[in-house]
């Protein structure tokens, strides 16, 4: 039996055989103590990585857009431009079924015979021939923006006036075409509004200036849940 220091005569001695363990060092006096050999330790509390790449952080997700930054909102100069260019279009179809059906009703009116009994009966039935062809332009009209505007948005989610200043209208929630349900929503609100002589048509498209969301939803975008984005 071994005594210990004179300071500390009962101070323990390590066995016969015992070495100190793999990394560890004994401490040394007036000498801080050393970190034993192998990986070194992270301080307490500092969540670890496993092995392999450091992990980066992702792109922020928008709704509907996982897995990357959310869609660039069209500017209003390229909606008002895609929207002159439709209404161009349809003016076009408009003009070209006015003229067919003023032209009728004109050659109905100079069939009639001045010196006849029945001269104003045969203006009259002329005049009714043309408030019903009129009526017809029109109706024809709104089947033509209908079926224009509803399934160029629903299905391919843009019109040619859209495609022509490269945006598209797009699903709030997903980014996708807005389907037919929702196309006729976005259509029928502007066209209600055109009944008192255009003025809600007009507000409704002029409506995205408005808007406070960030995304320039105009009434009827906000109706059917959609959007105008920049391709």
């Amino acid at each position: 039996m071994s005594f210990g220091s004179p300071q500390n005569p009962y101070e323990q001695q390590p066995g016969y055989g015992q070495q100190p363990g793999y990394g560890q060092q004994p401490p040394q006096p007036g000498y801080p103590q050393q970190p034993g050999y192998g990986y070194p330790q992270a301080p307490q509390g500092v969540p670890q990585q496993g092995y392999g790449y450091p992990q980066q952080p992702g792109y922020p997700q928008q709704p509907g857009y996982p897995g990357g930054p959310g869609p660039r909102v069209a500017s209003m100069g390229r909606r008002l431009g895609a929207r002159a260019i439709d209404g161009v279009i349809l003016s076009v179809i408009y003009i070209f079924l006015a003229v067919i059906g003023v032209a009728g009703s004109m050659n109905a009116a100079g069939d009639c015979d001045p010196n006849a009994a029945d001269y104003n009966s045969c203006l009259n039935d002329a005049g009714s021939d043309f408030a019903a062809k009129f009526g017809a332009v029109i109706g024809v009209l709104a089947i033509a923006s209908l079926i224009y505007e509803w399934l160029m948005v629903g299905l391919v989610g843009a019109t040619l006036g859209k495609l022509a200043v490269g945006v598209r209208v797009v699903k709030v929630e997903s980014g996708q075409k807005p389907g037919l349900g929702s196309s006729f929503i976005r259509w029928i609100i502007p066209m209600v509004g055109s009944i008192v002589c255009g003025i809600g048509q007009l507000l409704v498209y002029l409506s995205p200036f408005w808007d406070k969301s960030g995304r320039q939803q105009g009434w009827h975008d906000k109706a059917a849940s959609t959007m105008v984005v920049q391709n």
